[in-house]
């Protein structure tokens, strides 16, 4: 089974604010950098067989492409579930049975191999999901081939894809799909895991910043 993966990426004056006081002006590069190293991460992967980014930034749109991503505008403008719903839609279009993952666009230390267990973990179940390091929120949903899409993202959403039906993936060993970045502590956290190249090289010129 290959998936079709959906990365959700926010306008660059909404994306980060809890990051603000860490990365300063830096803040909208920073999270187009995490949206850059989770989308070239995702196609990396032997089981996807393509991303598609919905977004309404035109620079975020075009570093996508260039990875070899499609990219859709975020035409609902009405939320983050409503942004994956559109980003799903426009896949089964054009392949009905395609299952469909979202993810998080903030996972900068995202590793290939680890995503690529959690597929495999979620190609056995009709819905899926995993939570974020927190264990209150979520950075992977999939819904399998002939199974609605139906995310829950935002606040306390590892409850709400419960209630849902859909099957929490406990897997160990995949830290870096659960590492999505809010704040400092977050970010420090993913540069010990191993953080993606544009995030890494945006560090390095806030370090030498400081």
């Amino acid at each position: 089974m290959r998936w079709s993966i959906v990365v959700p990426v926010k306008r660059p004056e909404l994306a980060k604010t809890r990051l603000a006081d860490a990365v300063g002006e830096l803040r909208p590069e920073f999270a187009r950098a995490f949206a850059a190293d989770t989308v070239a991460a995702a196609l990396a992967c032997a089981s996807v067989a393509g991303v598609i980014v919905v977004t309404d930034d035109d620079t975020a749109a075009a570093e996508a492409r260039g990875l070899g991503a499609d990219v859709v505008a975020d035409a609902p403008d009405a939320g983050l579930n409503a942004a994956l719903r559109h980003g799903a839609e426009t896949v089964r279009s054009r392949r009905a049975d395609a299952p469909v993952a979202a993810l998080s666009a903030d996972l900068a230390a995202l590793r290939s191999a680890e995503l690529e267990r959690v597929l495999t973990a979620a190609a056995l179940e009709h819905a899926s999901f995993v939570a974020d390091a927190a264990g209150i929120g979520t950075t992977l949903y999939a819904a399998g081939s002939g199974t609605a899409f139906d995310p829950r993202f935002g606040g306390r959403s590892r409850a709400a894809h419960r209630l849902a039906g859909a099957v929490e993936l406990d897997l160990d060993g995949v830290p870096s799909v659960r590492r999505d970045i809010d704040t400092a502590v977050d970010l420090w956290d993913a540069d010990r895991l191993g953080l993606g190249p544009r995030t890494a090289a945006l560090l390095a010129r806030l370090d030498v910043a400081l």
